[in-house]
């Protein structure tokens, strides 16, 4: 894959889909970068690496942390990093913390999730060099105001909701836009209506690129799986069958062999 810019990103919009896929550390940013656009650091780390039921008590130092651990394992690659919930509350805040990831990593862009009411921030953020992906419709970060995970975009109020949030963010100066859980015909509209790459997650295909979580992708993460998900290895149970064999021999005392002995 290219080494991306902002505008580069922006002309793949009507050329071909953005692949863009979550990752937290150096090893496997490394081993995704030849082939993927954009690598979000995602506050989805909080639930795959801590356990926790949702991405609400990610730091701002934790995102931080794995930001600088990608941006070291794939140093050419397009890193975005998911600002985490509590951080972005009022535009001076938001600019505040953005400063501070853009000050101590080399990430490109910050990630925050909402729509109207966050297109002040964007701007702010936007005013003051630091470039912005938007996020829209189901927002995992309020999931617990929303009473859980729902899809968005059933009726038609809704989905004049998600277009008006997907165009505040985009005239705030976002220069991409994730788009989560809604239905399928939601997101062709956004993707359509806006300038901007629009990325999908549990969106339907037709539109300007696709994210997953790397976990779920790569059939690791077993808590549960979205109905959005693909997965593309079984990686949990080769996982256990390596270690099976490694813990298997080791009792047996067939490895280490004279191959691997000094």
């Amino acid at each position: 894959m290219p080494n991306h810019t902002i505008t580069s990103l922006k002309a793949l919009k009507h050329q071909r889909p953005i692949t863009m896929i979550t990752a937290y550390d150096a090893l496997f940013a490394r081993l995704f970068a030849s082939h993927i656009d954009v690598i979000l650091v995602g506050d989805s780390l909080n639930m795959s690496f801590l356990g926790a039921k949702d991405t609400l008590s990610a730091t701002l130092e934790q995102m931080i942390y794995h930001t600088q651990a990608v941006c070291n394992g794939a140093p050419e690659a397009f890193v975005v990093c998911d600002m985490p919930f509590g951080s972005y509350n009022t535009p001076d805040e938001a600019l505040r913390n953005a400063m501070k990831v853009y000050q101590t990593t080399p990430a490109a862009a910050v990630k925050i999730e909402g729509g109207a009411t966050k297109a002040a921030t964007v701007r702010h953020l936007v005013d003051n060099g630091i470039a912005v992906v938007g996020h829209v419709g189901l927002m995992p970060q309020m999931v617990r105001a929303d009473g859980g995970y729902s899809v968005k975009g059933k009726d038609e109020a809704s989905m004049q909701t998600i277009l008006e949030d997907a165009r505040a963010i985009e005239a705030a100066g976002a220069f991409m836009l994730v788009i989560e859980g809604v239905k399928t015909h939601v997101a062709t509209a956004v993707a359509k209506a806006l300038s901007i790459p629009v990325i999908g997650i549990g969106a339907g295909v037709d539109v300007d690129g696709q994210v997953l979580v790397w976990s779920d992708m790569l059939g690791l993460f077993e808590a549960f799986t979205p109905k959005f998900v693909k997965t593309y290895m079984e990686g949990a149970t080769q996982v256990r069958q390596a270690v099976k064999r490694y813990a298997d021999e080791v009792q047996a005392r067939t490895f280490p062999t004279p191959k691997e002995s000094y």
